[in-house]
């Protein structure tokens, strides 16, 4: 299955498009610097001969230069805001010709995701280098990474793959508002910390909460405001007004006393916020028909849009934030009682949304990660959506291929099995692509668990419990032999099994580290005791004598094989599966290209 229609064009063009953008930009930008110069010149000359005609002209130009001057600077500041997001969009294209041509190594691996000990995780390669998760991943927010993490680890419901695959389809034809959410998640990414500063202040015991704080604040300017018009029309003397605002001063520092906790649990997060707001707003425009997305936009909705109401925070967070500047803290305190303003608007605002902002962080984490399998549905076009069977068990892929290789090198392989109490044993030479074979069905059936499409010509499955045994190393720190590392995660489907539960096993080469007469004896008890449970495996293995169980598990076992061909002293590998049981061995030849003197 080669993808003859991967959209690399659509990408350059985007490429083309913004880089464009960008020199329009930065030209832009260029103009505006002169601008600001020619505007300081003009009016600093203005001014000055403003002033030899009275100081009221001269005041005007000056406050004149000053409005043009800061009009200038919020268009010059907005145009550097374009110019930085325009950038992360160009960025984002490019990485997708870089992933597209298999050179994604450079991307985050969530290998900090990898369990210490789960049932397929390390043999299906979903954490690390050359993982499946560096390949798939497009989330911005840790929330999102993490979700998209645990969903590879933890099947999904049946029905939750359904609605999942309908909004990654909606979501798929709409590659510019796909790419906006990335872009706008970039700008500054969420983090678990600023979500965890949120919950925990949530928690607080907030002071001030009386009506009759919200009448001193009401009261307190109008009483400071007073008195310093009084001081300037001459009614109160000077060092009696010093006074009394000393004791204002002293009044606001002992209410702000108690506010300290709050602004420490709220600082620094500013910029998250407005992140979440502009991906949230960006969410609440989507038009959405797939019932998933529906019900996200649904969540969005309290008493305001999630997107407002989280900007009304950043609001009152900027404001917060102007006790940072001592001497501005100091008078707006003084005079306003300003932490105190913006305390009550904290918990005004924590009243009516307090309940509903984890759903907020939810559905932004869950909207990413479908943001995330759409690119992935995007990039892939001839990839499919599996369907779904109740009949337990159903595996049936055609065209089956592994997403990390490259699709001209790759070859693919079509695979049924159906019914309980069922064994595949795959016998086969060394490199011939058992291995890959197995960990291509394992990594295809946790894509399909998703919602994602898989690489495959068509796939029908049933929703199932993965487990598998490939890669088993020794551990040196807990004194545990390959032997016992294997034993143990044997045990653990074993247990599975004897308790029926609904899953699908992938053993390669089972039992490798002891002798070939126990391992034979203990793969031949393993796969009789498999069938007996009504357990559905796939077995790779060298061992071609466990072959001859078809005969008398007619009903129960069935072989396959990968061969290899033989030319002189070289090899030839098709990577087929073929049916029957494989009748050439490679590993001679191999012993004897390393100087191995077989007679």
């Amino acid at each position: 299955m080669i993808q003859q229609n991967f959209p690399e064009g659509v990408y350059k063009n985007k490429v083309e498009e913004f880089t464009v953008e960008l020199k329009r930009l930065k030209l832009i930008r260029t103009r505006l610097g002169w601008a600001r110069l020619a505007v300081v010149v003009f009016f600093v000359f203005v001014a000055w001969n403003a002033f030899q005609l009275s100081t009221l002209a001269g005041l005007t130009a000056v406050i004149a230069g000053i409005a043009a001057l800061l009009f200038l600077v919020a268009k010059d500041v907005k145009n550097n805001r374009l110019i930085a997001h325009n950038n992360r969009l160009l960025f984002i294209n490019e990485q997708e010709l870089l992933v597209g041509a298999l050179q994604y190594t450079h991307r985050e691996n969530g290998i900090e995701f990898l369990p210490k000990e789960h049932a397929y995780a390390n043999d299906l390669d979903l954490f690390g280098a050359f993982s499946l998760y560096q390949f798939v991943n497009r989330c911005t927010s840790e929330q999102a990474k993490q979700l998209l993490a645990e969903n590879l680890l933890n099947a999904c419901m049946s029905q939750s793959v359904i609605d999942r695959q309908e909004a990654i389809k909606e979501i798929n034809k709409n590659i510019g508002w796909r790419q906006q959410l990335m872009a706008l998640g970039m700008a500054e990414p969420i983090t678990k910390g600023t979500e965890n500063k949120i919950e925990q202040w949530l928690k607080l015991d907030q002071p001030y909460q009386s009506p009759s704080y919200k009448t001193l604040s009401n009261f307190y300017p109008v009483l400071t405001l007073g008195v310093t018009a009084a001081y300037m029309f001459g009614y109160i003397h000077s060092a009696i007004f010093s006074m009394i605002v000393f004791v204002f001063l002293l009044f606001s520092l002992w209410i702000s006393r108690k506010i300290a906790e709050t602004y420490s649990a709220l600082s620094k997060i500013v910029d998250e916020v407005a992140t979440l707001q502009e991906q949230l707003r960006h969410l609440e425009n989507l038009h959405a028909t797939s019932s998933l997305l529906v019900r996200l936009k649904a969540s969005l909705q309290s008493k305001k849009t999630a997107s407002d109401a989280i900007k009304d925070l950043k609001n009152i967070l900027n404001r917060f934030d102007y006790r940072l500047n001592f001497f501005v803290f100091i008078i707006l305190n003084t005079f306003l009682l300003w932490d105190l303003r913006q305390l009550l608007s904290l918990n005004k605002w924590k009243a009516i949304n307090g309940a509903v902002v984890k759903k907020w962080f939810e559905a932004l984490a869950e909207i990413e990660v479908m943001n995330t399998l759409s690119t992935l549905a995007f990039n892939h076009p001839v990839w499919v959506f599996p369907k779904i069977s109740d009949a337990h068990f159903t595996f049936n892929g055609k065209n089956i291929g592994h997403p990390l290789i490259d699709p001209l090198k790759r070859v693919d392989n079509s695979f049924d099995t159906n019914g309980q109490g069922k064994v595949s044993i795959i016998t086969g030479s060394n490199m011939a692509g058992k291995s890959t074979f197995l960990r291509s069905i394992g990594v295809n059936l946790v894509l399909a668990q998703v919602g994602s499409p898989v690489c495959a010509g068509a796939f029908v499955f049933s929703p199932v419990k993965l487990y598998s045994s490939m890669r088993i190393a020794d551990n040196l720190a807990e004194n545990t032999s390959t032997f016992y590392a294997e034993l143990k995660k044997l045990k653990t489907i074993i247990d599975q099994v004897k308790d029926h539960q609904k899953i699908f096993i992938l053993l390669d080469e089972i039992l490798r580290g002891t002798n070939s007469l126990d391992r034979h004896t203990g793969s031949e008890a393993l796969i009789k005791q498999l069938i007996r449970e009504q357990a559905v495996a796939v077995i790779a293995t060298h061992d071609v004598e466990l072959a001859a169980l078809e005969t008398e598990y007619k009903q129960s076992i069935e072989n396959y094989h990968f061969d290899v061909q033989v030319a002189g002293e070289e090899l030839y590998f098709d990577y087929k599966l073929k049916g029957g049981v494989c009748k050439s061995m490679n590993a001679s030849i191999l012993m004897k290209k390393i100087g191995i003197e077989i007679v």
